[in-house]
């Protein structure tokens, strides 16, 4: 199928979710070489990807993935596509602490560096949390602490046989979308934040056909895969079956514009003390508002605030409370537990 598939996309023809579907168990099955993975990923990429392509290869790479049985809990998901390039520090991170900490069973999916110097993994290893646990240990975590942190290569085994080719390219691949599309604890609602303007209906499109409740998909326009404390954020929203865009700014919610430069992170040990610091209520400036926009998106789409102007007042009154500390320190002390 994946030669057939090749063909269709060098023609700038689209593939139906089945073809998708098709080429995605072969990949995952280890059935096609890496050059023709290779060559798939590129015309893909070239083409530019449908809702219907992405909502293929997401379905097939849940049905491989070690799953998470958490389905009777309202829960979700916090993260960015990454490869973006803005090397900020960990925001959609930060903010699960803060969305555990208002009662939220957030269970967050994430791995090692994309875009920045410091991925959701790297960054919460160097904090001191124990980020290889089983599925059974991450169902332990969410019912004891609101949180959950699974390891992506631990839950998805299969993409073995595109990750040498991942590496290799060095470039954008559909991949990057999928990742956050593929939590194994099948999140009913998720903030996403994505690294091209064009792709924020195409994904609310992708993740109503995965059947999430409610996704706030941004993309902040200084060319930001999070709702930006710099410039106008794009969003586009679904809520029970409908999807509707608008545009917010951080004027909206009283907040000044910043210099983009003012949101950067650094290194992995610098990143995990600006988390440390925003949630001890230490840092405040452009670090601080751009964790309290997100941190509202969160809390809106994990129904605990009516809109997300509600939502950030309510996360600035939980780090205030140092909640949001205490749920880094429990959640830390909590996954140590499970030391092999």
């Amino acid at each position: 199928m994946i030669r057939k598939a090749i063909k269709k996309l060098f023609q700038k023809q689209d593939l139906s979710q089945e073809e998708m579907k098709q080429v995605m168990t072969e990949i995952m099955e280890g059935q096609v070489s890496e050059v023709l993975i290779s060559a798939f990923l590129t015309a893909l990429r070239m083409k530019g990807e449908t809702a219907d392509e992405i909502t293929g290869g997401a379905y097939v790479m849940r049905e491989k993935a070690e799953k998470v049985n958490i389905s009777n809990e309202y829960t979700i998901d916090t993260c960015g596509t990454g490869g973006d390039g803005a090397n900020t520090y960990n925001i959609s991170t930060t903010v699960a602490f803060v969305a555990a900490a208002a009662g939220i069973k957030v269970v967050k999916h994430g791995n090692r560096s994309v875009s920045s110097k410091s991925g959701s993994a790297d960054v919460l290893e160097k904090l001191g949390v124990n980020i290889n646990l089983t599925p059974e240990e991450v169902k332990e975590c969410v019912k004891n602490t609101s949180l959950g942190f699974m390891f992506a290569p631990n839950f998805h085994k299969a993409m073995k046989y595109a990750v040498p080719v991942r590496k290799e390219l060095k470039e954008r691949t559909i991949f990057n979308v999928l990742g956050p599309l593929t939590n194994p604890a099948f999140a009913k609602g998720q903030v996403l934040g994505v690294f091209d303007e064009s792709l924020t209906e195409i994904i609310a499109s992708a993740l109503k056909n995965l059947g999430l409740e409610r996704a706030l998909v941004v993309y902040g326009m200084d060319k930001l895969d999070e709702i930006s404390s710099c410039n106008n954020t794009k969003i586009t929203e679904l809520n029970n079956g409908e999807i509707q865009t608008y545009y917010i700014s951080p004027k909206d919610f009283g907040m000044p514009l910043y210099d983009s430069c003012e949101i950067k992170g650094g290194t992995v040990e610098e990143n995990a003390n600006i988390i440390k610091e925003l949630l001890q209520n230490k840092l405040k400036g452009a670090k601080y508002d751009i964790l309290l926009l997100n941190a509202g998106a969160a809390l809106y789409v994990g129904k605990k605030a009516e809109n997300i102007r509600e939502g950030v007042y309510l996360a600035k009154d939980i780090i205030e409370s140092g909640k949001a500390f205490e749920k880094l320190n429990q959640f830390i002390e909590f996954t140590n537990k499970f030391k092999k």
